[in-house]
């Protein structure tokens, strides 16, 4: 009985999950990277840099930051100290200085320069764990191996009723169930528009939402 549950629930997230990405592809037709950037490397910082930080934020910050640095040498030598100084208004300065320069000294030694182009050998570099290696992959080559699950695309899976997970990773396996493989690039940009302009973090009432679903 327990096992006829729950592949009867599983039919139901995958029909709600078809109904979900219908219905943001109408709300949101040009979803997709908010962040500036000019070449691979630098969407890695950008994307390291978006931890716990808006978007909006981290394009004000790069541009300084990618002037000063303007090549993957340039973070190799670069003084931790004035690093942090540049980063400093996006938040885990030190972690995020400490991680970037080293992911630029792996790069340039063990990759040749080049941002690595699989989840096995990406997922080495400091700082990138399965949400940042999503976002580059995808971006940068058009690898998609699974979903970015950022602050609101970790909300909105409870909120949909699409994953019971907590864990980033857990959630992530629920929704590559959820939605096809053919859609799961656009799935993080799509849920993360409808967290920004219509269901936010804070409180309020989820049947107001395009969507009408309760928390």
């Amino acid at each position: 009985m327990k096992r006829q549950e729950n592949e009867q629930e599983h039919l139901l997230r995958i029909v709600r999950g078809k109904a979900v990405l219908r219905k943001l592809g109408r709300l949101f037709p040009g979803a997709g990277m908010m962040l500036v950037y000019k070449n691979n490397w630098e969407l890695l910082v950008a994307v390291e840099l978006s931890a716990q930080c808006t978007d909006k934020k981290v394009n004000e910050v790069t541009p300084r930051l990618f002037a000063r640095y303007p090549t993957l040498d340039a973070y190799v030598q670069a003084d931790p100290r004035e690093f942090e100084q540049l980063i400093f208004q996006t938040g885990f300065y030190r972690n995020k200085t400490k991680n970037i320069l080293a992911a630029a000294t792996m790069v340039q030694e063990r990759f040749h320069g080049k941002i690595p182009k699989t989840m096995e050998e990406i997922l080495q570099l400091p700082g990138v764990a399965r949400k940042t290696a999503n976002v580059v992959l995808g971006n940068a080559y058009g690898v998609v191996e699974g979903i970015a699950v950022d602050t609101h695309v970790k909300r909105l899976a409870h909120v949909l009723s699409l994953s019971d997970e907590q864990d980033p990773n857990k959630i992530e396996k629920d929704l590559m169930e959820v939605f096809p493989r053919k859609d799961w690039f656009r799935a993080t940009y799509l849920l993360i528009e409808y967290g920004r302009k219509y269901c936010p973090a804070r409180k309020h009432d989820h049947t107001q939402c395009p969507l009408g679903h309760r928390a």
